[in-house]
Order: structure tokens, then C-alpha cells, then sequence
């Protein structure tokens, strides 16, 4: 049996906590609540961490925005903002940030739990990653540069060092790999990484290349001024 997705719901409105939770639970969720970003700070290198974030923006002490760059420092877990502002501003530096979607308040409990059952499906239909697997088990090592690439196995490494690359970070290596030698714009690359309904900025595509390039120093990832990226050709 599937053991249930684990939400993890930030909000310093108590009774909307209260509620909130209720509905998650009554929907199959394992849920754990906090009530201020400082409560949230200590979980971040637990063990065990959330499929799903809900972060509000408005906290007394860490912000929403803050407590998102917290995490997404760490991974590219699916995060839902919401906010009693209805300002696109809000959303808008949100999903530059990393947010995947943003509900303003007031809104029905109904309407999150549905949100919430879509982006999970969306970010986990491809099935789990078994973090375990062995390097050798896979049959389709691809080279490029130092490095070597496992696309079934969803794994890179340098030699006999595995390199830790979010979700996001190892599908624009494989993208990048299936259009060698191709110059992309960033419009073609938020469309593969992050789906055609995404909004906002393509800056996300630039710092998600700064991260792969401060992970992969070596990877042949050239700047194609003015328009996007290439990964060179041997």
C-alpha cells in the first residue's frame, strides 16, 4: 500500500491552520502544521521531508518568500503559496522565487485540497526515484565531458562520485542532452522544464543553469548570448 502523500502547511491564522489541516487529512494527506517560520526552520534538514509545501506569505516572523528560498536552496519540492494580498506582485515574485502556484486568500478549503491533488500528480506520475539505486544497474551511461549520465537511473556522476541534482536541475541536463549541439531559447526551456502554463520569468531558467554550472563546473553549457543555451558537441 502507497504510503500518503506528506504535506507540510505554514500558516499563523490558527483557526484557518485548524481548518486547512482538517481538510488535507479528511483527503488522504499526512499532514503537519506550523504556525510561524520559525517553527519550520529546525525541520528543514530532518530526515524526512514534505512531498508538498503550502507556505504563507504573510508570517510574523520569516516570511513566505524567505522560508522559499530556504527550501529551494535545498530542493525543488512542489510549493503552493497563498495570501490574504490578491496582488500580482505577489504571485509574480512568487513564482520567480520557485513557487509552482499561488491561491489568494480568502478561498475555499475545497479548492486547495484540489490544487494540491493536481501538482502532486503532475510532479510524481513519473513514479518514485529510487534514491538507492546503484550506478551499475543502469545500461545507458551516457558521457559528456567528465561526467556520466544515466538517464534511466536518473543519476550523474564525475568519476565514482555521484553529483545531487534536484528534479528540475537533472531534467535541463537530459533536455539539454537530447538537443546536443542545439541552440535553445529560454521560452523553449521553461516550456520542457516547467510546462506551457507557466508564468513568470525566465530568469528561473538562468539560475537554474548557475546552479548546474556551480554543481558541474566541467559540463559543456555555453551561453548563446542574447538568446538561451547550448550544450556543445565533442
Amino acid at each position: 500500500m502507497q504510503t500518503p502523500y506528506l504535506v507540510y502547511l505554514v500558516d499563523d491564522e490558527t483557526n484557518l491552520l485548524g481548518l486547512l489541516q482538517s481538510y488535507l487529512e479528511s483527503a488522504g494527506f499526512r499532514v503537519r502544521a506550523f504556525s510561524s517560520g520559525a517553527d519550520v526552520l529546525p525541520v528543514l534538514d530532518e530526515p524526512e521531508q514534505p512531498h508538498i509545501w503550502i507556505l504563507d506569505i504573510m508570517l510574523p516572523d520569516i516570511d513566505g518568500y524567505e522560508l522559499l528560498r530556504l527550501i529551494r536552496s535545498k530542493s525543488d519540492v512542489p510549493i503552493i503559496f497563498i495570501s490574504a494580498r490578491d496582488q500580482d506582485i505577489d504571485k509574480i515574485i512568487g513564482l520567480e522565487l520557485g513557487s509552482d502556484d499561488y491561491l489568494a486568500k480568502p478561498f475555499l478549503p475545497r479548492e486547495l485540497v484540489i490544487r494540491v491533488q493536481k501538482l502532486l500528480q503532475r510532479t510524481y506520475e513519473k513514479g518514485p526515484v529510487l534514491a538507492a539505486a546503484q550506478p551499475q544497474a543502469y545500461q545507458d551511461w551516457v558521457a559528456v565531458g567528465p561526467y556520466l549520465i544515466s538517464e534511466k537511473g536518473r543519476l550523474v556522476k564525475e568519476g565514482d562520485n555521484l553529483i545531487e541534482l534536484t528534479t528540475k536541475e537533472f531534467e535541463l541536463i537530459i533536455y539539454l542532452l537530447h538537443n546536443q549541439g542545439l541552440a535553445l531559447n529560454r521560452e523553449q526551456i521553461l516550456t520542457a522544464i516547467w510546462g506551457e502554463d507557466y508564468i513568470g520569468s525566465d530568469r528561473a531558467v538562468d539560475d537554474l543553469v548557475k546552479r548546474i554550472r556551480k554543481k558541474m563546473p566541467k559540463f559543456p553549457l555555453e551561453t548563446v548570448y542574447g538568446f538561451g543555451y547550448r550544450l556543445t558537441r565533442p
